[in-house]
């Protein structure tokens, strides 16, 4: 199997457009309404970086500077004013997830089963912790604990200053699901098609939520609610309580899609080709975009929407209409989640560029 075919299997378990169409809201998707590219205007590259290999990974941005990994085996750090590299980190397989910086240190895992925790300003490594999977999972770090997940079925929590294991949990399958924690649980999803909650000391389970498949959503937290998407075509909306679901919305296709939340509505896509805007206290639709394949997941800055497509576009959408504001063509898909940061956009492509666009 070649790289290319590699990597797309990959990115469907992590997580692309034609013309551009929208559905205003308390109209129906059948009823969308093509846009005209010529009215759709084009952004500004500030700058753009060459790696030699895919960048799939989410932009990381602290202290001046934008991380991320590439296919290449390298996580760089890039000067966010010049695009100048200022260090890069060698792993021994491709880098696809995405990483956190707490303290000075970023932290991410990879294809040769590694957690790191490399120092931001040096580029030297701190700890490693070798688990017996590849790592998809995005990290979180809370109360000196990083927790994360990975393909051997587990989900860990490990010392933030040390590396040493503090417990770890075993579910059905992969753990390729970001976890996410609040009130001393974390939640995660898995390839067993069960959201979990666990308590973050102990490691004891506190409930599980079953849809009818596969998690790797990163779920979301707002107002006592956890929001996440699953491959049985629907967002979910659970109690972090009780585990008892408030609403679900179906989609006509995968949900792989990590949810934003934002002044009270929930944005995510679905690889049934939209990008959807919900109401976040009764799951009812309030507008979505068609594209023309898998949607990833979106980022919300000074209310606009930012989001990648494998049609090579950046799309920026109104975020209370979904009305495009500009786009911006690269070479390749788009499967990594833009940052933005002083009215900059940033995200990688296929083409193995990380690229700085005007906000």
């Amino acid at each position: 199997m070649n790289q290319f075919t590699s990597v797309i299997i990959i990115i469907m378990v992590l997580v692309s457009c034609n013309n551009a169409k929208i559905a205003p809201k308390n109209q129906s998707k059948d009823m969308d309404y093509n846009i005209s590219s010529s009215l759709v205007k084009e952004t500004k590259l500030k700058w753009k970086f060459k790696t030699n290999g895919l960048i799939i990974s989410n932009p990381t941005i602290s202290n001046g500077m934008v991380f991320f990994g590439s296919s290449d085996n390298y996580l760089y750090a890039v000067d966010v004013n010049t695009g100048k590299e200022r260090w890069k980190f060698k792993t021994n397989e491709s880098l696809y997830t995405n990483s956190v910086v707490t303290n000075g240190i970023i932290f991410f895992g990879g294809d040769d089963n590694d957690m790191y925790a490399v120092d931001i300003n040096t580029g030297k490594e701190k700890w490693k912790f070798k688990t017996k999977g590849d790592l998809y999972s995005t990290p979180k770090v809370v109360d000196k604990t990083v927790f994360f997940g990975s393909r051997d079925n587990f989900l860990y929590a490990v010392d933030e200053e040390t590396g040493k294991e503090k417990w770890k949990f075993k579910t059905d399958s992969e753990v390729d699901s970001g976890p996410n924690v609040k009130d001393k649980t974390v939640f995660f999803g898995s390839n067993d098609n069960y959201l979990y909650a666990v308590n973050t000391e102990t490691g004891k389970e506190k409930w599980r939520f079953k849809t009818k498949e596969r998690i790797s959503s990163n779920p979301t937290i707002t107002n006592g609610i956890v929001f996440f998407g699953s491959r049985d075509g629907y967002l979910y909306a659970v109690d972090t309580k009780t585990g008892k679901e408030k609403w679900k919305f179906k989609t006509d296709n995968h949900v792989q899609s990590s949810p934003t939340v934002v002044d009270r509505m929930v944005f995510f896509g679905s690889n049934d080709n939209y990008l959807y805007a919900l109401n976040i206290d009764t799951g009812l639709e309030i507008w979505n975009f068609k594209t023309g394949s898998v949607v990833n997941s979106p980022t919300i800055s000074n209310g606009m929407v930012f989001f990648g497509c494998w049609d090579n576009y950046l799309y920026a959408l109104d975020m209370k209409t979904g009305q495009v504001i500009w786009k911006f063509k690269t070479r390749h898909f788009i499967s990594s989640k833009p940052a933005v940061a002083n009215e900059t956009v940033f995200f990688g492509s296929f083409d193995e560029y990380l690229y700085a666009v005007e906000q």
